[in-house]
């Protein structure tokens, strides 16, 4: 019997999931898992709030962005304008996180402007490197038979560049989920109420529920956003 290649990369991914839960499982007990489980569904449900609006922003932001660079009168500066964009990635996340709290404060707001500048860059410049790589037979055609440039964008450029879109999402994504845990420090819930504390006090096994928590969720969230694209773009393998 035949399986499709996306079939095998989901059966792959809960494989990695499930082999993933069962180490914790095994290494801190299910003892302590019991004991935690509110904390884990209550900082699961705060790390989702950080990772989600972050990113909500970072798509906002970064991909009519990459969009813009993309356009031959934007070329020649989009290197430069890129490096505005980097500054989440330049600086230290401990340094981004610092700098927030400073102008606004400490809480949710600060964490989730860190983490948006941490995941723009991988969106905006692989949206600009997706759209700069569309053949130019295609968009030649699309000219030859009349499209708008709107309507070349819509129906042949962001289709043709979605593949390389989604790589860069998927980049920002496991950035903005293994950088939110910081988030901690600065008085964001988070995953980090786990790690850290387990860290100060020696506490190893609830150290590692909450790296293996964070682990996991960004796992799941790739896997999900490997489906969007599969769902997307069903002529895809």
């Amino acid at each position: 019997m035949h399986v499709s290649p996306a079939i095998k990369r989901t059966l792959l991914a809960l494989l990695v999931i499930a082999l993933v839960a069962a180490l914790l499982i095994y290494g801190v007990g299910l003892e302590v898992i019991k004991a935690r489980q509110v904390d884990l569904i209550y900082l699961g449900r705060q790390h989702l709030w950080l990772v989600g609006w972050s990113m909500l922003f970072a798509l906002l932001v970064g991909i009519p962005s990459g969009i813009l660079l993309s356009r031959p009168y934007m070329r020649r500066w989009a290197e430069y304008i890129m490096q505005i964009f980097n500054v989440g990635n330049t600086l230290p996340p401990l340094a981004v996180l610092a700098l927030a709290m400073v102008v606004i404060g400490i809480g949710d707001r600060p964490a989730i402007i860190a983490l948006f500048l941490a995941s723009l860059l991988p969106i905006v410049r692989n949206t600009y490197a997706g759209l700069i790589g569309v053949p130019e037979s295609l968009l030649e055609a699309a000219n030859g038979i009349g499209m708008t440039k709107w309507q070349r964008l819509r129906q042949v450029e962001l289709p043709n560049a979605w593949p390389v879109i989604l790589s860069g999402i998927r980049i920002a994504m496991a950035i903005n989920v293994g950088t939110a845990p910081l988030a901690f420090l600065i008085g964001a819930s988070s995953y980090g109420e786990l790690i850290f504390p387990g860290i100060y006090l020696n506490d190893f096994p609830v150290l590692i529920l909450g790296a293996v928590a964070t682990a996991l969720f960004a796992l799941i969230l790739d896997m999900l956003l490997a489906a969007l694209g599969r769902w997307l773009s069903p002529h895809a393998l």
